[in-house]
């Protein structure tokens, strides 16, 4: 089970910090993402980060957007900064493994992030 949070209503120009954690009886996490879905658009890649924290993130948010994971709580974050309205979207987190009933590829709820003045 995936908790994400941290979206709200943020000015241009602005920083928010998403989290995502996981739950359960999970023996191991191996790559965690941020997607985002803006309306009438289909989901996209924001960025992901591999169990070696190698991470890769769409032309867009390079350089104003940082991933990163805490393994020991199972936990992905999203630093977003200088914020731009046409990031405005919900920002689902996803995360593979494996835990006690085999492989698992998870979503979480959608935490809305709104860039506006």
């Amino acid at each position: 089970q995936l908790q994400a949070s941290g979206g709200g209503l943020v000015q241009p120009g602005g920083s928010l910090r998403l989290s995502c954690a996981a739950s359960g009886l999970i023996f191991s996490i191996d790559a965690m993402g941020w997607y985002r879905q803006a309306p009438g658009k289909q989901r996209a890649l924001v960025a992901t980060i591999t169990s070696g924290s190698n991470t890769n993130y769409r032309d867009a948010v390079k350089g104003r957007f940082t991933i990163s994971r805490d393994n020991a709580k199972n936990t992905v974050y999203l630093q977003m900064n200088s914020l731009k309205p046409e990031d405005t979207a919900d920002y689902y987190c996803n995360v593979r493994g494996t835990d006690v009933r085999g492989a698992f590829d998870s979503w979480g709820q959608g935490t809305l992030v709104t860039v506006s003045s």
